[in-house]
């Protein structure tokens, strides 16, 4: 069991999502955690304390002591003894307190006494998440090392659609495995770069040619070598994401861009892993100016741009070069291909033809390819997809 012996602080704050909060708290005790539970006042409004105390095994903490019997929570014992802290779910208002050091309740005075890692899983309407202050207090916590796992799209309580809804608790409880693995020192001293995302080929000021990448797996990646010990530099295109934990982001735009930057990164690296969606061409010209629509068609000429893997394939020596292959149609011969031209360790193979493979999705169904093997790995979570990568990169070192 991936979490045994490991001591799990659940904080539960007033949010519909609270129901969410039993179902990881199962998670956690199944992977072999010891968890204990502290509440918010509020919180009591949307799960019971009972509920927690049966899944969890302990009795919940929410006031700072019984009024029956004198009965004291010590906030400082609970944080020693926690390994991790997880508050999930948490809002805006449990947030902002954080980021600001107020303790006005039992589970806030016990984030400030905290010794081990912080983790939130922030949970509340889309524009509450969007708003300005949430967002800077966000980047106050993580600035002081707490974990935020990204909240994802979707449908929200109120009705509306858009980011604030707290993580699947299966997701939440990967990130917690990921940051107590025992794993995460394996790659010490070793300097990585992984390209994420998509590019922006400019046609004018206003329009561009992309594509639908999100960089959800290649943050993945990132994240997960880092948190093995590994220097990792992200270049990136465009996206929301928030920058994993140890990371170095470096922000491009267009192909031009992240060819320049990956090329300077990778010569003082120990492997490189491109997951990026690289464009092919770019305009010929670009348009100084918003070009005007007419009865007309427009043709745009695009010309070739660099290809960033067979570069970094010319001059990797011994290095480790991972690629990435998204096809269509003929998957294995194109993948197989790019293997031998692009000088490849191993390739990363998916389809799009394959049911929660692809863009936009948190999973996906790949095949990781070399020269001697093929391994069809089944659909899994892009974090656990990013684990396997890694794993693969680890053997080829040890070799």
């Amino acid at each position: 069991m991936s979490l045994e012996g490991k001591h799990i602080l659940l904080g539960v704050t007033g949010s519909i999502a609270a129901y969410k909060a039993a179902v990881l708290c199962r998670l956690l005790k199944t992977a072999g955690a010891e968890v204990k539970v502290v509440m918010t006042p509020l919180a009591r409004e949307f799960i019971t304390p009972l509920t927690m105390a049966t899944l969890s095994k302990n009795p919940i903490a929410v006031e700072f002591y019984n009024p029956e019997n004198g009965d004291w929570h010590s906030h400082i014992a609970m944080g020693e003894w926690a390994d991790c802290m997880l508050i999930a779910p948490a809002t805006a208002n449990t947030i902002a307190k954080m980021a600001n050091g107020i303790a006005d309740n039992l589970l806030l005075t016990t984030y400030l006494s905290a010794r081990g890692r912080v983790v939130v899983a922030p949970a509340m309407d889309c524009d509450m998440f969007a708003h300005p202050a949430t967002q800077h207090n966000i980047e106050i916590l993580r600035s002081r090392g707490v974990t935020i796992i990204e909240s994802p799209e979707g449908e929200l309580a109120s009705g509306l659609r858009g980011k604030g809804r707290m993580a699947e608790p299966e997701e939440i409880r990967e990130a917690v495995e990921s940051l107590l693995s025992e794993k995460k020192k394996s790659l010490q001293g070793k300097r990585f770069v992984v390209t994420a995302g998509a590019t922006i080929e400019a046609i004018d000021p206003v329009r561009f040619i992309s594509n639908h990448s999100t960089g959800k797996m290649g943050y993945a990646i990132a994240g997960e070598l880092a948190a093995r010990g590994a220097e990792v530099r992200l270049v990136s295109g465009r996206t929301s994401l928030p920058v994993p934990d140890g990371v170095e982001r470096i922000d491009v735009l267009s192909a031009e861009e992240m060819y320049n930057a990956a090329v300077a990164a990778f010569a003082d690296a120990d492997g490189a892993v491109m997951c990026a969606a690289v464009a092919d061409y770019t305009p010929a010209e670009v348009s100084k100016v918003k070009i005007k629509k007419s009865d007309d068609d427009m043709y745009i000429r695009l010309k070739r741009t660099h290809d960033i893997a067979t570069e970094l394939g010319k001059v990797k020596g011994n290095r480790i070069l991972v690629g990435f292959a998204l096809e269509t149609d003929d998957e294995t011969v194109h993948a197989e291909s790019k293997l031998a031209t692009k000088n490849f360790d191993f390739i990363v193979l998916n389809s799009l033809r394959d049911k929660g493979a692809g863009f936009g999705v948190d999973t996906n169904k790949v095949s990781l390819i070399d020269r001697s093997s093929r391994e069809d790995l089944p659909l899994m979570s892009k974090r656990d997809v990013a684990v396997r990568i890694a794993d693969r990169i680890e053997t080829i070192l040890n070799r």
